[in-house]
């Protein structure tokens, strides 16, 4: 799982851009989705919106493994606020890192937590010293249940996308997925995935090449993505398409 998303860009791109559609309505704070295996704490998933220049020093530092943030929350299983000071309230001692991270304007937060069935530690952490950070703190605050539930969401699509679902909850993806599209949304979007043109869909499925586009639109709005593209790339990755062939006429 986690050897995927360091070598797999296309797997980190995609729960990327799921995470910050999802984090629209919240006016797009700055964040970070952090796993950490806890039986194996070198392993972790970044995905954030960060510098790119101190996630990739985070890595190469292996900061999780001494970051106050992520230790508190190995203990924790509420939201809870940070600044420099968590490593004055506890018996942390590790500063180093907020000497870093101030270079980055990263210097207090809010972070939710989730420790989850495959015994892995997920974090969904926000900057909150932006430009109104009081109000930006209020906000984060008021949508606490909302955004806990957003973690839990950007969790789950994360195992969807390392194909590490446990077989009961694989089996009930599938089922509740086995629907997502029609038969000839599902026909549109197996031959658009194979790289045929929208001429070459109408004339295999024998339809128009208007009704080809107003399926490929019902499925970008079903997936929640802005364009075709994006829909059969994440629709390959949840493994959303069924071979045509396989589909009941």
């Amino acid at each position: 799982m986690f050897v995927l998303f360091s070598e797999n860009n296309t797997a980190a791109d995609t729960l990327q851009a799921y995470i910050e559609r999802k984090l629209q309505p919240y006016g797009s704070p700055g964040y970070a989705y952090t796993v950490v295996n806890k039986k194996k704490p070198s392993e972790v998933i970044i995905i954030s919106s960060y510098p790119d220049e101190w996630v990739q020093l985070y890595r190469d530092n292996n900061f999780q493994l001494t970051d106050p943030v992520v230790l508190s929350a190995f203990k924790r299983t509420s939201p809870f606020i940070w600044d420099e000071n968590i490593t004055l309230m506890s018996d942390l001692r590790f500063t180093k890192i907020f000497t870093l991270s101030r270079q980055y304007n990263i210097v207090n937060g809010l972070t939710f937590v989730l420790h989850d069935h495959m015994n892995n530690l997920a974090l969904l952490s926000f900057i909150i010293n932006e430009t109104d950070p009081i109000m930006l703190e209020q906000k984060l605050q008021e949508e606490q249940a909302a955004l806990q539930m957003q973690l839990i969401d950007f969790n789950e699509q994360m195992y969807r996308l390392t194909g590490k679902l446990t077989e009961k909850s694989k089996a009930q993806y599938d089922r509740e997925n086995s629907v997502i599209f029609t038969r000839r949304e599902n026909e549109v979007l197996y031959w658009a995935s194979m790289g045929k043109t929208y001429s070459e869909i109408a004339t295999i499925t024998g339809i128009s090449v208007s009704t080809v586009k107003f399926h490929i639109k019902n499925i970008v709005s079903k997936l929640g993505v802005s364009n075709a593209r994006q829909a059969i790339r994440l629709g390959v990755e949840l493994d959303l398409i069924r071979p045509a062939a396989s589909v009941a006429r």
